[in-house]
């Protein structure tokens, strides 16, 4: 299996330009940022992983500002979303900053995505949750079609462009690889037409299994699986490698740069009997 982290890089943890080395250094090949523009000071939508919404949900950089500056100290490592808040996001602009990133890294631009879950946050960007789903899958086909065509044009119930020229285009061919969360049957069927990857999180162990057959059986052999915010326990481990599961993806806490060193060298350890 490959191992790279999942993380919120904020304005309290290490800098980009620190991490992104450390990883290389302990043999992990990806980061990925998650993303939220902002948060409502009036919080209607409940917190996923129950309780309180984290300190680290206020303060999340931009994920591509942070990963440009990772691209710049690092060489083979891949920088990602995970995940672009695609329902909060102009297309025209996202296109452009994703191929951008592939650009200046040498083709090492992942996209992960997701449909997101804090109602009053896509509000705010004029997005009616109701249909965030639809709109998220319109952007990316719209996404796709200004990386892959000279002259793309694209229109929707959402998105709706005539023909235009947009540079750059990514490095990578037909475009960068969109990796998809989310554990629903209309995340499979994303993953089935234009995903390069199913990135599954919170599941448990005992359920991961049944889940994997089940997205295969809508989007094939195909895609491969990337857990994020995955656990480095042996038995954790041990049932990722028995699964087939290509990569994945380390928490890693938001801690100042001492900590985050210390904290890596640890899950380097954890993971280092199943490279």
């Amino acid at each position: 299996m490959k191992f790279g982290v999942s993380t919120f890089v904020t304005d309290e943890g290490i800098n980009p330009r620190a991490l992104g080395p450390a990883l290389e250094e302990r043999g992990f090949d990806s980061l990925l940022l998650a993303e939220h523009s902002h948060i409502p000071v009036k919080r209607e939508s409940p917190y996923p992983g129950g309780g309180e919404l984290p300190r680290i949900y206020y303060r999340t950089l931009d994920p591509f500002v942070a990963l440009a500056a990772a691209a710049s100290v690092t060489r083979d490592l891949l920088l990602g979303t995970g995940i672009a808040l695609v329902v909060q996001r102009d297309p025209i602009h996202t296109a452009k900053q994703v191929a951008s990133l592939d650009l200046i890294s040498g083709g090492r631009a992942v996209f992960g995505v997701g449909a997101g879950w804090n109602r009053e946050e896509m509000r705010n960007h004029g997005t009616d949750p109701a249909v965030r789903g639809r709109l998220m899958d319109e952007r990316i086909r719209a996404m796709i079609e200004l990386w892959t065509k000279e002259e793309a044009e694209f229109h929707g119930d959402f998105v709706d462009f005539d023909p235009v020229y947009a540079w750059p285009k990514p490095v990578q061919k037909p475009h960068p690889p969109i990796w998809i969360g989310g554990d629903s049957e209309r995340a499979f069927k994303r993953v089935a037409e234009y995903g390069a990857a199913w990135m599954p999180s919170d599941l448990p162990l005992e359920k991961l299994g049944e889940r994997i057959a089940r997205m295969r059986q809508t989007a094939g052999d195909r895609p491969s699986v990337v857990v994020y915010a995955g656990r480095h326990d042996q038995e954790a481990l041990d049932t990722y490698a028995e699964l087939g599961v290509e990569r994945v993806l380390l928490y890693l806490p938001t801690l100042p740069e001492s900590q985050t060193l210390s904290t890596l060298d640890e899950l380097a350890e954890a993971t280092s009997g199943h490279r």
